[in-house]
């Protein structure tokens, strides 16, 4: 059982702890409440730096520094109510304590009334890989002949990897999980020039995964968060020291703090889709071009519009409404990669620090609009790797290698 500390404000006596408790005991993932005296509440918040009116949020600061003097803990939780502002401030400053003082992988959450046990399971699943798969983690070099698959809600992505180098990849849209795996694999072995039977072992990652692992017989399964990480550290050469991973999917994103090619630290958006890869793929539908040139069309604009909703709904409305007012199409173009962009910012860039080198990977990444207006965000030059999409086929295709 992997030993996680539960950091909160007193959530567990919600009426939905029970799902918490649920998928940890699946996971396999032992939740504690670290101990403490009521009498060292105020040393704790002094030891922080940070005191609230609220004793159940100094409470929670207290089980921060408790916590610290367990060393079977190696994973923690950080959970508050997702309408608290105070909370939410508890729990970044929670978390930049934790991560000055520790190196455990840390993840946080916002709790509503009604969550869903996909999220949560997500998150949790991630957490446990950092802490039970930490020593195949540090590989960071992929050696024989290996086939990564990320099977990605709206791509399918493959890569043959011979020691170290990529010498074939497939890229197909998701339809049937197996079917596009199949043909991915075959498009990246035909780009390779060498037989299946050359393969030494296959490894899954994505959405499909559990589907297409037992079809393929991988030897490996994992979850994105880890794999998606190491991938983009052997991309970008940045398997030394901090860098922060930017990934948008087709359905969902990923904002990832990595320390050494290793997450440390992540949260995960795609509550709605309009922040993602598939925002883009119809407002590139409305502007009748394909979602490889709306990037380049995006970067012809010189005039700033904005949609009126970050909903996927109502942006493509607003798209349709300004393209018929006589807004450009490069200026709309611009406006939907502005649109990702920014709901990405401001609902998981600005809970977390950014820590450069900022790496964008992921289909999306390929959209040079949505890179300017990261850029433009957040005040620093972004690094997009060769083979940016392949982050999570590059990474499973290395992690299998040492299986």
């Amino acid at each position: 059982m992997a030993k996680v500390a539960q950091i909160s404000c007193g959530t567990e006596y919600s009426g939905i702890q029970w799902i918490f408790d649920d998928i940890a005991e699946r996971l396999g993932i032992e939740l504690v409440y670290p101990e403490l005296e009521l009498s060292r509440v105020d040393a704790a918040c002094k030891e922080i730096g940070f005191e609230m009116e609220s004793p159940s949020l100094n409470m929670m600061m207290a089980r921060a520094v408790s916590m610290l003097d367990d060393p079977t803990i190696k994973g923690a939780l950080l959970l508050t109510c997702f309408k608290c502002a105070e909370g939410t401030i508890v729990r970044d400053t929670v978390r930049r304590f934790l991560q000055e003082r520790t190196d455990i992988p840390i993840i946080s959450y916002s709790n509503v009334e009604k969550p869903k046990e996909i999220e949560i399971y997500a998150r949790l699943e991630a957490l446990k890989t950092l802490i039970t798969r930490r020593a195949l983690l540090m590989r960071d070099k992929q050696e024989g002949v290996t086939i990564g698959v990320d099977s990605g809600s709206s791509a399918t992505k493959a890569v043959v990897m011979r020691d170290n180098e990529i010498i074939g990849e497939g890229w197909l849209p998701t339809t049937d999980p197996i079917k596009s795996a199949d043909d991915a694999i075959e498009a990246a072995l035909k780009g390779a020039g060498i037989p299946e039977k050359a393969v030494d072992a296959i490894g899954v990652t994505g959405h499909g995964r559990e589907l297409v692992s037992e079809h393929v017989k991988a030897a490996l399964n994992l979850e994105e968060v880890s794999v998606v990480a190491k991938g983009t550290a052997l991309l970008s050469g940045r398997l030394r020291g901090d860098a922060t991973v930017i990934d948008v999917g087709g359905m969902n994103n990923k904002l990832i703090l990595m320390r050494d090619g290793i997450a440390n630290m992540f949260n995960l958006g795609g509550i709605c889709g309009g922040a993602s890869g598939r925002f883009l793929e119809v407002a590139a539908h409305r502007l009748d071009v394909d979602i490889s040139e709306l990037g380049l069309l995006a970067m012809k604009s010189h005039e700033k519009y904005e949609l009126q909703s970050y909903c996927m709904v109502f942006g493509i409305q607003s798209l349709v409404v300004a393209l018929a007012s006589g807004i450009k199409r490069e200026d709309v173009a611009a406006a939907a990669c502005h649109s990702v962009a920014e709901q990405v910012y401001e609902n998981q860039i600005q809970e977390m620090e950014m820590r450069p080198p900022v790496i964008f990977v992921g289909g999306v990444s390929l959209v040079e609009g949505v890179k300017r207006e990261f850029e433009d965000l957040l005040g620093v030059e972004i690094n997009v790797p060769q083979y940016s999409q392949y982050a999570g086929a590059v990474g499973i295709a290395t992690l299998v290698s040492g299986v």
